[in-house]
């Protein structure tokens, strides 16, 4: 059963019934999925929650597909870790890891959307789908096509790290790379989508694909004893993300699964090689400048973002706050997250702990706040950023290791 009554237009109002469309015929702005909370409210419950599958679809009722799910029924309920020795080191006593990097089926929060918008193109009939991407959403929208038997046609900026390239070729998908940047893909795919008639998902499937990223909130609110958390860091590329995880939360309060009100602070993450977002916070303004993207955080590398007003409005409105770190800070970040927790991120987490690190310096995070860092992707699809010491190499005796360990001042 679907509760799902239809689309709106998030600036003028305009109702659409389900459909797949890009955006308003009127303004132009971007559509949000309009559901019956009433009715919802009637049917899930903290109880009915906790009997189900631990996947994004024990919030089935607060998703927008029609049937029964297809793909991706294994994706999301990724663990919410307590970081105490990262905490201790960045200075703060409560810390939490939403870790996306392990989420199935391609190590990133992108299987969330995706599993959405792949449902909702089988429930349209839709003969293929595609997306422009900068890497993980490319993964995760060519294993789902596969999973659901569906062509994909994956366009990319012709600069994309090989490993996330190799990680979207091996599904069979048609991996197109475009000479030019994100946004140069984006629009394109805009135009393919237009004359071919296929699902793209951050597309004229984007409506539905947008509110697969709603249950990275609901899960932190569950994880944390149905309770909202006082900070969340998220990383920030479209600015998608940041803006379902509030609604999310939101969504919650309203339905009264919450122990507490909502008081969340969201606090945004961005490069600074590619910061048009964080910029527009900087200057308290909704106002997003294009900037043309220079960062090894490819994945949060889009210069023109399509949220970024909608997300400023989120991190504004709850108080919040947005910084942005170098490339070497992205890096630094990235081997603390490893050294102290045991997870190794792609470079969005390095911008996210980075950017953490910054708004505790500056006392807009307090040390006694609960406070959660989303990390949405696995460092295996960005080890090109790192460069790491090679492994010492010794003859196979045991003098040889003892002397490898006396030269690092040790004893036996």
């Amino acid at each position: 059963m679907s509760f799902v009554t239809g689309l709106s237009c998030r600036e003028c109002g305009r109702r659409y019934p389900n459909q797949p469309i890009a955006g308003c015929e009127d303004c132009f702005a971007p559509l949000k999925v309009e559901y019956d909370y009433d009715a919802i409210g009637r049917v899930l419950t903290r109880e009915s929650i906790e009997s189900r599958d631990a996947s994004i679809w024990r919030y089935r009722e607060l998703l927008p597909i029609d049937d029964d799910p297809r793909v991706g029924l294994a994706t999301g309920f990724t663990p919410l870790i307590r970081a105490d020795r990262l905490a201790e080191a960045i200075g703060l006593k409560e810390l939490y890891l939403k870790n996306d990097s392990v989420n199935f089926p391609t190590l990133s929060f992108k299987d969330r959307v995706t599993a959405i918008a792949v449902n909702k193109a089988l429930e349209f009939g839709l003969s293929a789908v595609g997306c422009a991407s900068t890497g993980n959403l490319a993964n995760s929208v060519a294993a789902n096509a596969a999973a659901a038997g569906l062509p994909a046609w994956i366009l990319i900026p012709d600069n994309l790290e090989a490993a996330k390239v190799g990680a979207t070729s091996v599904y069979g998908s048609n991996v197109v790379a475009v000479r030019g940047n994100y946004d140069d893909v984006n629009r394109l795919c805009s135009q393919i989508a237009d004359r071919y008639g296929w699902g793209f998902v951050n597309v004229n499937l984007r409506p539905y694909y947008g509110d697969g990223s709603k249950s990275f909130g609901y899960e932190i609110a569950e994880q944390l004893g149905w309770r909202a958390p006082d900070a969340v860091v998220v990383p920030m590329a479209g600015g998608s993300l940041i803006t379902k995880i509030m609604l999310g939360l939101q969504e919650f309060e309203r339905l009264g699964l919450l122990e507490d009100p909502v008081d969340t602070r969201m606090f945004g993450a961005q490069a600074a090689g590619c910061n048009p977002i964080s910029a527009a916070v900087k200057r308290s303004s909704r106002d997003i400048r294009p900037v043309k993207p220079d960062t090894i955080a490819k994945s949060l590398a889009i210069g023109s973002p399509a949220d970024g007003y909608y997300a400023t409005g989120v991190i504004l409105d709850s108080g919040g706050w947005a910084e942005d770190v170098a490339d070497s800070e992205i890096v630094e970040n990235i081997q603390l997250l490893a050294e102290t927790e045991g997870v190794f991120t792609e470079t969005a987490g390095g911008v996210a702990l980075g950017v953490t690190r910054k708004l505790i310096a500056e006392g807009r995070i307090g040390p006694d706040e609960r406070t959660v860092i989303a990390i949405t992707g696995n460092g295996l699809k960005t080890q090109d950023a790192l460069t790491l010491e090679p492994p010492q190499t010794i003859d196979p005796r045991l003098t040889a290791f003892d002397a490898a360990v006396g030269a690092l001042g040790l004893t036996a």
